[in-house]
């Protein structure tokens, strides 16, 4: 699995081998502050291009866990730590 930034290669890691090592992911978390709109964005694309209605009911439930928990804590930037960077 291949995260986007560095700093995330260490610590979210897929212990059940699911994803391939030379899979590109991306995450998204519920601090971003568009973090739960884009999760919505997601669903939608999902929904009218034929995708699983469970995984679009899905998603559209985490990005209102997402907004919920950033409207508790307030959202930020989530930015790496100096040196650990963006590929």
């Amino acid at each position: 699995m291949q995260h986007a930034r560095k700093d995330y290669n260490e610590r979210i890691q897929d212990l059940a081998n699911l994803i391939p090592a030379d899979e590109p992911v991306f995450l998204i978390r519920g601090q971003d502050q568009v973090g739960s709109a884009t999760v919505r964005a997601w669903a939608h694309l999902n929904k009218v291009n034929g995708g699983s209605d469970v995984c679009t009911s899905s998603a559209l439930r985490q990005a209102d866990r997402m907004e919920a928990w950033a409207s508790k804590h307030g959202k930020i930037a989530d930015l790496p730590k100096e040196g650990d960077g963006l590929e």
